[in-house]
């Protein structure tokens, strides 16, 4: 019997694929929440460790909970010896595979040392504490590679600094300003997970096939590592380079969107109102002030004013990738380390979902219809 044969949208736009008590976007509102929590809310008022325990654990903790989780998780950021080892040679093809390629690869030693077993052959308990600990490792990992890559020592993480401030340090060597810390912990709780994104949805493909952690948090790397996706907050602040100057803001926009270019920075395959994480940010960056921040705000009004004349009913407003550059950049992250922070971040979420993924036996398989030569054929003569 053959299966029976579903149209759907391109790139599967508005389709269910499946159910989830992990998040949700609500496009047409302008929200989105984790769990039963607004995200924008958690981001204002509660910790990267809050979310991380409700994104994985099930629920927010109290002070003693927090106390206990982080007590938990904080011997996981430390480098396993092995993984120590191959991170220099892992560090210098940062430069042809990328930050996140380089990452993945290093997830792949730290796994391999942990004795990672596929999800189909590892109880759900296990499973939870190797979410854990691949999601405590990333921020050491990245800090260190960028760090070997330009000829420092990786610095050790710290106990007694929370998620985000302890990536600072570990980036910088320098005490992270409390205010730096929070903002770019109130950047990692807003992009800790975002419905069925592609890369989400790649983690949890892969899941389906009962592969182990490390796997499907490489297929999500993989996914975030495109510009259309994880590459856009450094290409964001790249355009307001380019534009330079208040007074060429409407020229250059204007040629780029008659030409048919895409904004980076502008437009969301799923908000039709403002995406309420580019709000947040940008109040984030006005806490900051200064004349990057003045001009971003400058080039966003103009350009949402431009994109309405130019193209009608489109709505394309501010997401978060133009904000998020900005605050990162005000916050002392090189631009290189933009991607790879919202990878920190996205592992989180991409954690969750796998092991949501993973109680379901079923395999994501879809199919695809074949607009090939007519077949059979026969073979040509050689």
């Amino acid at each position: 019997m053959s299966t029976v044969e579903i149209e759907v949208p391109r790139g599967l736009k508005g389709v269910v694929v499946t159910e989830t008590g992990l998040s949700d976007v609500r496009g047409l509102e302008g929200f989105y929440h984790y769990r039963q929590y607004s995200a924008i809310e958690l981001a204002e008022q509660r910790t990267l460790e809050d979310v991380w325990h409700l994104m994985l654990l099930g629920e927010l903790p109290d002070a003693a909970g927090r106390a206990a989780f982080l007590a938990r998780t904080a011997p996981l950021r430390r480098l396993p010896a092995a993984l120590r080892e191959v991170l220099p040679a892992l560090a210098a093809g940062t430069a042809h595979g990328g930050p996140l390629g380089a990452l993945g690869a290093a997830l792949t030693v730290a796994g391999a040392e942990r004795g990672l077993r596929p999800l189909y052959d590892t109880a759900p308990e296990q499973r939870v504490e190797d979410a854990l600990f691949a999601a405590a490792l990333v921020p050491t990992v990245l800090t260190a590679l960028y760090r070997l890559q330009h000829g420092l020592q990786p610095i050790e993480p710290r106990d007694d600094l929370g998620y985000a401030a302890n990536y600072l340090w570990m980036l910088t060597g320098e005490e992270p300003e409390p205010a730096k810390a929070r903002a770019i912990e109130m950047y990692l709780v807003s992009t800790v997970d975002h419905g069925f994104n592609a890369s989400t949805f790649t983690s949890r493909v892969i899941a389906s096939t009962g592969a182990d952690l490390v796997a499907c948090l490489v297929g999500g790397l993989g996914a975030l590592s495109g510009p259309l996706h994880g590459g856009a907050p450094s290409r964001a602040l790249d355009t307001l380079d380019a534009i330079g100057t208040p007074d060429r803001i409407d020229a250059w926009i204007t040629e780029r969107v008659l030409s048919g270019d895409r904004i980076m920075g502008f437009g969301h395959p799923v908000y039709r109102t403002e995406d309420p994480r580019s709000r947040m940010l940008r109040g984030v960056a006005e806490s900051f002030g200064g004349e990057l921040v003045e001009f971003a705000t400058k080039v966003e009004d103009r350009v949402v004013a431009l994109l309405a004349e130019l193209k009608p009913g489109r709505d394309l407003n501010t997401n978060v990738e133009f904000y998020a550059g900005v605050v990162m950049h005000l916050c002392g992250l090189p631009r290189e380390m933009f991607t790879p922070t919202f990878a920190a971040a996205r592992v989180i979420g991409w954690s969750a979902n796998i092991l949501e993924q993973a109680a379901d036996s079923k395999i994501i398989r879809p199919a695809a219809r074949y607009t090939g030569p007519a077949a059979p054929q026969p073979l040509p003569d050689l």
